[in-house]
């Protein structure tokens, strides 16, 4: 496992690849977080993190699942994988290696953040007046978040030879489990009835509950389920693709 995990973490930072997924991130939530006037914290009046906690999630639905789609789409359309399995690993060794690595590139693009963290800090009126637990809170979430997304990404690459059908896979399975099952709570056959239900299968309602400041078992199990459950179907995926 670590042999993959360090020869993807390599492919990642001796490539563009790395460097223009945290560029993205960075430049994207910079723009909304400083200069847009609609979600500037300059603009709000308050020192808060929360337009930028708000649209780092879009931001992920479209860049992790371009991080991912090579993961094994590339691997199967090259014929390396084949490769892959003559080694002494197995298939988790393979799925955990890949995975790690991508969350830890997840992981890079979010630790930059911590500057807008510092300077809203420091422009408190007066110094300081900023939720810390609420904030801390939300960045545990956002790498939650980023990690299911990274499972799903690499479940979507493993069911298929193409790239962009891999990514299109994910982006719509990623969107769906973040912001769909609050929408469909609001139907009228789920509406006052079991729309409580249907709304915490969703990863918003467990983000946002996150994001609060209070940790609560219930969203540490709910992420840690979502990321277990795609890898096996991963696992399942190469076993099928394989025979």
């Amino acid at each position: 496992m670590i042999s993959i995990f360090k020869k993807e973490v390599n492919l990642f930072l001796s490539s563009l690849i790395g460097y223009i997924a945290i560029g993205v991130f960075l430049f994207a939530t910079g723009l909304f977080f400083w200069v847009f006037p609609d979600y500037s914290v300059i603009n709000y009046g308050f020192s808060s993190m929360d337009s930028f906690f708000g649209m780092s999630p879009y931001i992920f639905l479209f860049l992790i699942p371009a991080i991912t789609m090579r993961s094994f789409a590339e691997e199967n359309q090259t014929g390396t994988m084949e490769l892959l399995a003559t080694r002494p690993i197995n298939d988790w060794e393979i799925i955990l290696g890949k995975y790690f690595a991508c969350v830890f590139l997840v992981m890079l693009s979010i630790l930059p953040t911590f500057i807008y963290y510092y300077s809203v800090y420091q422009l408190g009126m007066p110094k300081g007046n900023l939720d810390i637990g609420a904030t801390w809170g939300s960045y545990l979430g956002l790498f939650s978040l980023g990690a299911v997304f990274v499972a799903i990404g690499l479940f979507c690459s493993s069911v298929t030879n193409n790239q962009i059908i891999a990514f299109i896979l994910a982006l719509f399975l990623c969107g769906f489990f973040y912001d769909a099952f609050a929408s469909l709570a609001r139907l009228e056959v789920f509406y006052a009835k079991t729309d409580a239900i249907v709304e915490s299968i969703g990863i918003n309602y467990h983000y946002a509950s996150i994001s609060r400041g209070v940790i609560d078992s219930r969203d540490v199990i709910y992420f840690l389920s979502m990321i277990c459950g795609f890898l096996t179907f991963t696992k399942f995926a190469l076993e099928k693709r394989s025979w």
